[in-house]
């Protein structure tokens, strides 16, 4: 089952990553410990030819682990036929104890990467690149992560047996079950309507009134990154609370994957790369708040900020609209 062509371009890209992360860790060892932008030496002179490459690289490596987490989610779901008992991307992930870790570390991941960029990109626009140093300390930080989810992701993979009987998402989600996805299953309609709505809505309010206000107050950037991560979190429970009961058009089905499927005209895909993208973008405007304070970034960073907030707020709008769109169409009636 290894040699399934998705998972090999999984396991290549984590792999190509964790190698290139590898390869650049010494170096950022070595620009922490000795870059200085006002000594003309050759080291330094080095230190900086050789940042442009590493830095590529390194963007390389998140630009594929941002594709690698579509292609899990889109993998683990194609997968789903070839276990007994597995209805969705659930079923395959519950085929060992591996597919679900290895799904929350890719996420963590996408989001750890997305961030790097924005800060990168901020660094690359100062004359003295102020953040080179911040960002290489990252790298050294994002080595292990990609580790962890090479291993994860192996192991998942290598240990993948067809004759397994796993377990369905109506087990996982079913309200009697004595998991998280229970409880969440079993909130109340009108409750986690409620929770949805506020939480999202004020997540777009605060990045509107950032991008409005230009960036320039440090407390909205960092009002946006918490209510992205907030806003994040309310979504994942709305589509599991009730969003989903109207795709279905079943009361009993709370399950967040299988709205990805073809019979559902892969619907899920309009809801989680708008809600993605929006989180992304919140939690690095909140991120790069965190840099005004410095003189060549003084201009940059507030301007840099407020752009992510404005597509954060569009992001989070746009699910919104979809999610609302497919409660308002549906036949079901959830509450009377």
């Amino acid at each position: 089952m290894i040699f399934q062509p998705a998972i090999i371009a999984l396991l290549l890209a984590a792999g190509l990553s964790l190698a290139m992360l590898a390869i650049a860790s010494p170096f950022a060892v070595q620009l922490i410990r000795h870059w200085d932008l006002g000594s003309g030496s050759e080291r330094q002179l080095q230190l900086e030819r050789l940042t442009y490459l590493f830095s590529m690289m390194v963007a390389l490596v998140c630009g594929l682990q941002i594709l690698s987490t579509l292609l899990f989610v889109f993998n683990a779901d194609k997968m789903s036929v070839m276990f007994v008992g597995a209805m969705c991307a659930v079923g395959a992930l519950n085929a060992n104890a591996y597919g679900f870790p290895a799904l929350y570390a890719q996420i963590v991941l996408f989001f750890f990467a997305a961030t790097w960029l924005a800060i990168n990109r901020l660094d690359n626009q100062a004359r003295d690149y102020p953040l080179t140093r911040f960002k290489y300390g990252l790298l050294l930080a994002y080595a292990p992560l990609a580790a962890l989810v090479l291993y994860l992701q192996f192991n998942y993979f290598i240990r993948l047996e067809a004759d397994v009987i796993t377990s369905c998402c109506g087990s996982l989600f079913s309200e009697e079950a004595d998991t998280v996805a229970s409880e969440v299953s079993a909130m109340a309609p009108m409750r986690a309507m409620g929770l949805f709505y506020v939480t999202l809505g004020a997540a777009i309010l605060i990045a509107l009134w950032h991008w409005k206000s230009a960036g320039r107050r440090r407390w909205s950037g960092f009002a946006v990154g918490a209510s992205a991560v907030a806003a994040f979190f309310a979504a994942l429970i709305g589509v599991v609370a009730f969003v989903s009961l109207y795709i279905y058009e079943h009361p009993n089905h709370h399950c967040p994957f299988c709205i990805l499927k073809p019979e559902y005209h892969y619907q899920g895909y309009a809801l989680y790369l708008p809600l993605f993208a929006a989180t992304a973008a919140g939690l690095a405007a909140g991120v790069l708040t965190l840099f005004a304070r410095r003189p060549s970034l003084a201009a940059l960073a507030p301007r840099a900020s407020a752009r992510l907030a404005a597509i954060a707020a569009a992001g989070f709008a746009v699910f919104v609209a979809v999610a609302s769109f497919m409660v308002l169409r549906s036949n079901l009636i959830l509450i009377g």
